[in-house]
């Protein structure tokens, strides 16, 4: 009998500090019903100085782990999906293994920026369907408003910071993960981009000149290969499990753009009622957004016995990629 990786728990953890659109309207040159019209965001979560992305990142996982009924020390590995860690080492995974006291638990970082989390996914399932026994604490956290420039309005008001965390088991009872779908595509690594902070620049005098520290993005090229490339992914995911549109009962995508997840419902022939839809409280959280939009679908009690799910996400890099998963 095959192996499924089930979610035993979920969790989430948001900065104490809101930052309204009306917040925004007094920095930069914008308007709350700008903001809204394009993006569908009304607010996001800002982290101040003492709540770094392992403090974000802790605060989820110990939820999660909560509501899994698991010990720390009882995990055998934490992934942290993130571009945003707190320093380039020890790792985000490694700071939140130590917090926890997950002293048995292997730790690492994974990048691939919005799709990190379905990335993580994709990398647990593999080491639990040889080890079912196994349990993997896998996290999306992001720190974005340290690497936001504040006074460029076409992405500061997009932004927001938080966390996400599953536990995750094996089972041999026929639900879980059904399939994962990754993508990626470097050479339009230039649309969507943070040049600074890495070897290739490593003068901090120019980066800062530059501002190669903040996100710099081509908005509408950006938004023509997401609608793409996420449509493409999800009808993936939808064939390799033989199913149709109307076999979803919930779509949950990264939460990027109110106008990306209506364009996708369409596409794939979703009524509005089967698509999550959480943009509006924080922005877009990359890595963390989907497993923000599943500990608050699971906490409402969304989540029922059999339903069927499908996750899609598209990010920099860039990267694709879905899961479809029967709960």
């Amino acid at each position: 009998m095959s192996i499924h990786t089930i979610i035993i728990g979920t969790g989430s953890h948001l900065p104490d500090s809101v930052v309204t659109n009306k917040d925004l309207e007094g920095r930069v040159n914008t308007t709350d019903e700008w903001i809204r019209s394009r993006t569908g965001i009304h607010q996001r979560y800002i982290a101040n100085d003492h709540e770094t992305n392992s403090y974000l990142a802790t605060q989820s996982a110990r939820k999660a782990l909560d509501m899994a009924g698991v010990r720390p020390q009882d995990l055998d590995l934490i992934i942290v999906s993130t571009m945003t860690p707190d320093m380039p080492m020890p790792s985000v995974a490694c700071l939140v293994q130590n917090e926890l006291g997950a002293k048995k638990a292997g730790a690492f970082d994974l990048q691939a920026t919005c799709s990190g989390f379905l990335y993580g996914l994709s990398v647990a399932d593999k080491f639990i369907r040889d080890n079912r026994r196994m349990k993997i604490l896998v996290i999306g956290s992001e720190v974005l408003s340290r690497r936001t420039n504040w006074e460029d309005r076409s992405t500061c008001v997009l932004f927001g910071d938080g966390a996400g965390a599953v536990v995750l088991t094996g089972t041999k009872e026929d639900r879980g993960i059904l399939s994962s779908h990754l993508h990626a595509d470097g050479s339009l690594g230039d649309l969507l981009t943070i040049r600074g902070l890495g070897t290739a620049h490593p003068e901090l005098s120019e980066i800062l000149e530059k501002g190669w520290q903040y996100i710099e993005m081509q908005g509408r090229e950006v938004f023509k290969c997401a609608v793409k490339a996420l449509e493409s992914v999800a009808w993936e995911a939808l064939e390799a499990n033989g199913w149709t549109g109307d076999d979803v009962d919930l779509l949950i995508s990264h939460q990027a753009n109110i106008r990306i997840l209506n364009l996708l419902g369409e596409r794939l022939g979703l009524s509005k009622e089967k698509i999550f839809i959480n943009i509006h409280k924080y922005g877009n959280t990359s890595a963390a957004s989907i497993p923000i939009a599943l500990d608050e679908a699971n906490r409402k009690g969304i989540l029922v016995s059999g339903l069927h799910i499908l996750l899609v996400a598209f990010g920099g890099g860039f990267t694709w990629g879905s899961v479809a998963m029967r709960w």
